[in-house]
């Protein structure tokens, strides 16, 4: 089995190294099958200050709380599970991004890796815990993480009450665990309370226990459901529809142990995580050709519709109602005329409260009548007296310029 660490390229194209519940479901499973009902002979640890110490534990104290008590049981609630000791403590995980659990002998990869060479590594690398058991067949555990953000804590409290404190009690209940929990009405009564899009409703932890990226896509593939439509905008049937689509891709996936080979050839699993690699399918489940965004336009196709975000938007103009006959309230001839009525009425209100009778008498701007001065002292005549207009001559009617220029003030 390939180190992880390694690199990505030990990994079939499809694996989300994302943690699901699916997976998480198929470490309680090796944990039952080779710790419960086992004494813990040997606990060693590793320091890490991120792992243990960023949810106030330590490597030492967990190694002191586990060595000599039995293994009752494993659990989990959505991405997290735990072991229940014959007395509290009891160890608390997240594998967070690329944490793992290996056990020396079996294969707990849920993909196929490539074939390792020689024999198994043992310890592992990045190891944060190895548990021993003391009964035959002497087996041992190994939590690895290269990553370093997963998370190990010490919960201190009756075993039947550890989904009662935290971090556990601020999650929401699992689609699997908490299968008669998570009814229609209560899905119902989830959605309506909310106004964000499906599927970051869904993803949300605090709401829904145990459903990441992928699942996510596939349960709104199945149940026909855009993943950015508002989730206070779903109907009743479409309501009812996500309920059926969680529970079945959820506990399908759960069942399977995370094992893909298992999944149903029409899921979007199968033709998400090739796209672009040689010999990879080119089709979606309905027979349309992979281009562009495979969740997208897969979803797309299901519902129907069109409104993703490579969709250009209708212009305003086109989302407004048709244009009116001539005259008509809100055609473009009609707000012309209402314009030029604007302006005859303004210009009509100026004439009436400078007293003047024609629009021609209404007072010039004084730059234009500067203009208007000088071009009329230049071409002023003599009078018949031989002498220039002393340029006051008579009233025409039109006032003066009450503006003061502020040249040699």
């Amino acid at each position: 089995m390939p180190e992880i660490g390694e690199g990505i390229e030990h990994q079939a194209p499809h694996v989300c190294r994302l943690m699901r519940h699916d997976i998480v479901a198929r470490i309680v499973h090796f944990l039952r099958k080779h710790l419960a009902g086992k004494t813990l002979a040997k606990v060693a640890t590793q320091t890490d200050e991120n792992v243990y110490g960023k949810v106030g534990c330590s490597a030492e104290a967990f190694e002191t709380s586990l060595t000599g008590k039995k293994v009752l049981d494993a659990k989990q609630q959505g991405k997290y599970f735990w072991l229940e000791m014959s007395s509290p403590p009891h160890p608390l995980m997240h594998f967070g991004m690329a944490g793992w659990l290996k056990i020396k002998g079996d294969d707990t990869a849920y993909y196929k890796p490539q074939k390792s060479e020689g024999p198994e590594e043992w310890p592992p690398k990045y190891w944060k815990f190895i548990l021993q058991a003391k009964e035959e067949p002497r087996s041992e555990c190994a939590y690895v993480d290269f990553r370093r953000f997963g998370r190990i804590r010490l919960i201190d409290c009756d075993a039947s009450d550890i989904r009662r404190v935290e971090p556990l009690v601020k999650n929401g209940p699992d689609p699997v665990q908490d299968a008669t929990i998570v009814t229609v009405k209560w899905l119902k009564d989830k959605v309506q309370s909310k106004r964000i899009p499906i599927k970051a409703l869904l993803l949300d932890q605090a709401n829904i226990s145990g459903i990441g990226n992928w699942v996510g896509d596939e349960l709104l593939y199945d149940a026909k459901i855009h993943p950015e439509q508002y989730s206070n905008t779903l109907s009743e049937p479409q309501i009812a529809q996500l309920h059926k689509s969680m529970h079945y891709v959820c506990k399908l996936s759960v069942d399977t142990l995370a094992d893909s080979s298992k999944f149903p050839e029409e899921w979007l699993f199968k033709h998400r995580w090739g796209k672009g690699k040689k010999d990879s399918m080119t089709t979606l489940p309905n027979g349309k050709r992979v281009e562009g965004d495979v969740k997208a336009e897969a979803v797309d196709d299901a519902n129907g519709a069109t409104d993703n975000k490579t969709t250009k938007k209708p212009k305003a103009a086109s989302r407004a109602t048709p244009i009116q006959q001539n005259g008509e309230k809100g055609s473009p001839t009609a707000k012309k005329t209402k314009r030029s009525k604007r302006a005859a009425e303004s210009q009509e209100d100026l004439t009436t409260s400078n007293g003047f009778a024609d629009s021609k008498d209404v007072e010039e701007p004084a730059s234009k009548k500067k203009k208007i001065s000088e071009k009329s002292n230049k071409n002023e005549a003599p009078n018949s007296n031989g002498a220039k207009s002393d340029g006051k001559g008579e009233d025409t009617g039109r006032r003066r310029s009450t503006r003061v220029s502020g040249r040699g003030l």
